[in-house]
């Protein structure tokens, strides 16, 4: 009999944590530190023991545009062909993160698709009250970085909705190029 509680509680933890998920991950809103508005709504995933984030929505920009500030290439992007052809929303900006603890990564990329400067990238999840930087996080965040050596410049992105990405959509709706 122990043997078979022991065997079911096992086979409980395995079964939780193939369905976990890193707090990293969903849908997050960026804010320009600078005016406090909203820049792009992010799509946060998890594929291969790494973590990725597309834009899924733009702010500013009809959904359809390219990101022709781009070069042609960069290192380890990790889909193929020209990326001064790609459009924004949908390629995978945030890159071959790696996991260092549940809801922190780093060692990967980040690039801006409006500039075309890429970046070392690190993202942290804060929960409620948790602290990064001198910011206090007063919901659920992501303290995000780039970085460009020993430097980190954050910005703090709170949760979004699917009702969020319609609505900025929506606003900023593609045009058909």
């Amino acid at each position: 009999m122990k043997k078979i509680i022991a065997l079911l509680a096992a086979l409980l933890v395995s079964v939780t944590s193939v369905f976990a998920f890193d707090p990293s991950v969903g849908l997050w809103k960026s804010i320009d530190d600078k005016t406090g508005k909203i820049t792009a709504i992010w799509n946060i995933y998890e594929k291969n023991n790494m973590l990725f984030g597309t834009i899924a929505a733009v702010v500013d920009n009809p959904q359809d545009v390219i990101a022709s500030a781009c070069k042609k290439s960069y290192k380890d992007f990790p889909v193929a062909g020209n990326v001064n052809e790609m459009k924004t929303v949908g390629t995978p900006w945030i890159y071959n993160m790696k996991r260092e603890s549940e809801g922190s990564w780093s060692k990967g990329s980040i690039i801006d698709p409006g500039s075309g400067k890429m970046y070392g990238c690190v993202i942290k999840y804060l929960s409620a009250g948790q602290k990064n930087k001198g910011f206090t996080a007063k919901e659920p965040t992501l303290a995000m970085a780039g970085t460009f050596g020993p430097i980190k410049v954050f910005q703090y992105w709170v949760r979004a909705t699917e009702a969020d990405v319609a609505s900025v959509q929506a606003q900023f709706p593609a045009k058909g190029n």
